[in-house]
């Protein structure tokens, strides 16, 4: 298969075009600015305690999952720009709610992260779904990784700003919520703007709609929840073991996730690319042995003995990014090939879920086994990331006969 080139302006063009590119930033900008504290917010201006505000938040969390089905039938009727509109505005109401709690309310707070939780877990597959009726084959792909390298570019820049900001204390965090609400609201506004609708009926044949049931994918949906782990290697793992048992200080940490957004805005694009000449499920399935080799260079770099172990975690931080990297390329690209036109929405949202439920469980489970040894964390991940690698490997499907969608009809941009 040959490699694909895309140039700007049609990666632009098949990523929706300039307002959605904006909507995606700005709404990526918003998420930035709050997400990281926003169990800051409710431990220090609500004053709420930490366990029962990390308890809300994961009802949040999921609450959004259970919500999955109902956004993957939405999608299926045809929906596209009104379902990624509608995951930024069900924020917004969860910040106003939010910025409308007063002092020890525990509800208000429960339901501002249960209406984030909903958006913030509905808007991935909205978004795959809105891509993948716009650009097709090797160009989806390329456009989803854009689009990804934009929107952690974006986390990132709101993540500093609000880190600049929080010398101000409450009043700067309650400020936080309000620019995210705004950012939320415009964001919103823009995404409908661009009017992109799938029409399933004129997708494909009566016929073929019959004889093609949404995929089960169940290997692929096991091995997911697996590898989604990395997604917190750089947030949850490494900062534990760096200061807690290498007894690192606090700027390691923060060197390894700034080269982590870093390397994800520059070659996730790149990468995709490059990857394109092999098919879909081998390039996620290389994604996982990748993952694997980076844990056990955490587990050779973390063993006693080792002189020079927060340097040498650091540098193998980069073989996992690179892992994570090929692995964002192509796990949703493929379930987007896989799926018929007509079941593309519940085949997303069942991706979703999978996802969601491996990034809900991630931080337990690394912080249960990091306090039991190198040999229980990093072993543990590397051998369940390898079973999954070949579990996707060797899972059949119809990829080589339905190298793409089909051509889908939308309203022009």
């Amino acid at each position: 298969m040959a490699t694909t080139t895309i140039r700007p302006r049609a990666l632009l063009r098949a990523s929706g075009g300039p307002r959605y590119a904006v909507a995606l930033a700005v709404d990526a900008l918003g998420t930035g600015l709050l997400r990281p504290f926003l169990l800051l917010y409710g431990v220090t201006v609500l004053r709420l305690s930490a366990p029962v505000t990390g308890t809300a938040m994961t009802a949040g969390i999921v609450a959004g999952l259970v919500c999955m089905p109902a956004v993957g039938r939405w999608l299926d009727r045809g929906a596209r720009s009104t379902v990624v509109a509608a995951s930024m505005l069900v924020r917004v109401l969860g910040v106003a709610l939010l910025l409308a709690a007063p002092a020890g309310h525990v509800w208000l707070f429960a339901a501002a992260a249960l209406f984030l939780g909903i958006g913030n877990q509905s808007w991935p597959a909205a978004h795959a779904a809105l891509v993948a009726t716009i650009a097709h084959g090797r160009e989806r792909d390329t456009a989803l990784a854009g689009a990804r390298a934009l929107r952690n570019a974006a986390l990132g820049v709101g993540a500093l700003l609000a880190a600049v900001c929080l010398a101000g204390g409450t009043t700067a965090l309650r400020a936080l919520a309000a620019v995210t609400a705004l950012a939320y609201l415009a964001a919103a506004a823009l995404a409908w703007s661009v009017h992109v609708h799938a029409h399933p009926a004129r997708t494909a044949p009566a016929r073929d709609r019959d004889e093609e049931p949404a995929p089960r994918m169940r290997a692929l949906l096991a091995a997911n929840v697996v590898y989604v782990f990395c997604l917190n290697v750089p947030e949850i793992a490494l900062p534990l073991v760096l200061v807690t048992q290498l007894d690192a200080s606090a700027g390691w940490p923060a060197a390894v996730f700034v080269a982590n957004t870093v390397l994800v805005v520059t070659l996730q694009v790149p990468v995709t690319v490059l990857m394109s000449r092999f098919s879909r499920r081998t390039v996620l399935a290389l994604s996982g042995v990748v993952l694997a080799a980076s844990y056990l260079g955490f587990l050779a770099a973390t063993s006693p003995g080792h002189g020079w172990a927060v340097p040498a975690v650091a540098t193998v931080s980069v073989v996992c990014t690179i892992g994570e990297i090929i692995y964002a390329g192509s796990a949703t690209a493929l379930v987007t090939a896989l799926a018929p036109a007509h079941a593309l929405g519940r085949a997303l949202a069942r991706f979703q879920l999978s996802t969601g439920f491996g990034l809900a469980v991630s931080p337990a489970v690394i912080t249960a086994l990091a306090p039991l040894g190198p040999a229980a964390l990093w072993g543990g991940l590397a051998a369940a990331t390898l079973l999954s690698a070949g579990a996707v490997a060797i899972e059949k499907d119809r990829e080589t006969r339905r190298s793409g969608h089909r051509p889908q009809k939308q309203t022009s941009l």
